[in-house]
């Protein structure tokens, strides 16, 4: 592991020194793809944080001599599965997804197996399949535990008297992910509903009743607008994604209530923005540089005949088989730290953030 992330930066090393040499050679050899084709199959444009997941595996694989087939399928299940489809006919090495549903990519993932191509499960659990080698994500359940700590920590509920009014938001119902985010926040946040210490007025606390299909924050904006409607007394709200919180800002803005404290994840600009200014009270960083250096490791090393580097081998059944993962750790972010991780962090700049 540490000889090819070692590979890897002197590639990195290489190219900075390398750059602005620009003779039609070195485009003609960068445009040949010396080790094959691999294919990224990533979910939306919609959040940027999944624009930045893709541009830095493309460049990474670039790095080490690969061809890369890069799609985004607009969150259209059929779309994505036509796109992986056309990938394998085009006989790519390795199959790199960020699936839409985690759910919809069995028959089409069998053909890659049959075609001898591996596939990397990125940030979200393929399900129901065999044929998904490796998954490459963060520790999700964290993640989770973060958001409901915020929470804790913003309305100083272990040294508290008070009570306070809670609502609840999840993820989409169709990614795996949304499960362990939801999971490991009540995991923080049920003691304190059992003792009443919060309460959930709305009395919505299951996940199929909070989940945020497509984790559209207009869908979350529209549901807490009509929570407002009924209780505009709202303390705290749990949101699993920067996207669905802004949606839920809005809905308290729109009806003039004061703001709630508010979680997020993914360290989305607009959202840092506002956690810099604060409305927003809190995201879970989680660096998707690290995640793409981890999945070009894991396909490098597998079409290298080689076993990519794993540390968890137990959590993640996707209802087939238990898949081989590696786990980064997410970091939280709030107003007290945001300039230390994001920008001292080179994530973003000062100017961006216009802080």
């Amino acid at each position: 592991m540490f000889t090819r992330w070692a590979a890897l930066g002197t590639a990195v090393a290489l190219l900075a020194a390398t750059a602005g040499c620009g003779s039609s050679d070195d485009a003609a050899a960068a445009a040949a793809p010396a080790k094959g084709t691999i294919g990224l199959a990533m979910p939306t444009k919609a959040s940027s944080r999944w624009i930045a997941d893709g541009d830095n595996m493309v460049k990474q694989f670039q790095l080490l001599g690969y061809g890369t087939d890069m799609q985004y399928a607009d969150d259209d299940v059929d779309v994505q599965v036509k796109q992986i489809d056309e990938m394998i006919g085009a006989k790519v090495s390795a199959l790199v997804v960020g699936a839409i549903d985690g759910t919809a990519l069995k028959s089409v993932l069998g053909k890659a197996a049959r075609a001898d191509i591996p596939v990397i499960a990125y940030d979200r659990l393929i399900r129901d399949s065999g044929d998904v080698d490796y998954y490459a994500t963060f520790d999700n359940f964290k993640v989770g535990v973060e958001q409901g700590t915020a929470i804790v920590d913003a309305l100083k509920l272990t040294s508290t008297k008070k009570t306070f009014n809670l609502e609840l938001f999840a993820g989409s119902p169709d990614d795996n992910n949304a499960t362990f985010f939801f999971n490991g926040a009540m995991s923080v946040l049920t003691p304190y509903i059992k003792k009443g210490v919060l309460k959930v007025r709305s009395g919505e606390t299951k996940f199929a009743e909070v989940a945020t299909m497509r984790w559209d924050g207009a869908v979350a904006q529209k549901r807490m607008a009509a929570l407002l409607a009924k209780n505009s007394d709202v303390d705290a709200v749990l949101s699993p994604y920067d996207g669905i919180s802004r949606g839920i800002l809005a809905a308290f803005a729109e009806a003039k209530a004061d703001l709630p404290v508010i979680t997020g994840q993914d360290a989305e600009l607009e959202s840092v923005k506002l956690i810099a200014s604060g409305e927003q009270t809190e995201t879970v960083y989680k660096d998707t540089r690290e995640l793409a250096k981890v999945a070009v490791q894991m396909t490098d090393a597998l079409l290298s005949d080689e076993k990519p580097m794993v540390n968890d081998t137990e959590q993640y059944d996707n209802g087939v088989k238990t898949v081989p993962t590696f786990l980064l750790q997410p970091v939280n972010v709030d107003k007290s730290n945001y300039q230390r991780v994001l920008v001292d962090g080179g994530y973003y700049t000062a100017a961006q953030i216009g802080a």
